[in-house]
């Protein structure tokens, strides 16, 4: 799947609740010093980032800048910079090896900021747009994820997005839960209104 044709340069998407989400390119070098206060929060130990020096994140979303099978984007709410959205095709990444993707799979990743007034629903808010962003921006057919196996608050997320666990599997740094969600099963969600 060639994901650098597809991905959109921008993304707007309007929550009924929340109001206005946008995603656009992360900028490495503008963007990297608040990135590296985010991944070096305790909140987000399983980002696997927590000693890594701005050089290092720097350094990261440079490679991601130049990978034709890897996107990053800064997500905004109201214009302000809120949460990270990684973007991979999982046929050029570990999960190759542990699963046997499927044309239009599409894997991510989603961080958000540390705040001290959060939002109640704010990050439901962000699943359903970064869902959006995955099914309508980047027309996948099954959105692919493996969120340490650990991390609860995260499968209760992805559960309400749709994603339905697979199984655990052993990747390079962690036991991760094999996880997919189809459009019909995002529109099926709670996210959507649909109880589970």
């Amino acid at each position: 799947m060639n994901l650098e044709m597809l991905a959109p340069s921008t993304f707007y998407h309007h929550h009924a609740q929340l109001g206005d989400f946008g995603l656009r390119p992360v900028d490495p070098p503008t963007d990297s010093p608040l990135l590296h206060e985010w991944v070096t929060h305790p909140k987000a130990k399983y980002w696997m980032m927590q000693d890594a020096s701005v050089a290092d994140v720097l350094a990261e979303h440079e490679a991601i800048e130049v990978n034709p099978a890897h996107f990053a984007y800064m997500g905004l709410y109201h214009y302000r910079a809120r949460f990270l959205v990684e973007v991979y095709d999982p046929a050029e990444s570990e999960l190759a090896g542990v699963y046997d993707p499927v044309p239009g799979d599409i894997g991510m990743h989603v961080l958000t900021a540390p705040t001290d007034k959060p939002i109640p629903g704010f990050t439901k808010g962000v699943m359903a747009t970064v869902m959006h962003l995955l099914f309508d921006g980047f027309a996948a057919k099954r959105v692919v994820v493996e969120p340490d196996a650990g991390n609860e608050a995260i499968h209760r997320l992805n559960e309400f997005v749709g994603f339905k666990p697979e199984r655990t599997v052993e990747l390079k740094d962690k036991q991760a839960l094999l996880s997919f969600c189809t459009r019909i099963d995002f529109e099926r969600s709670a996210a959507r209104g649909v109880p589970a």
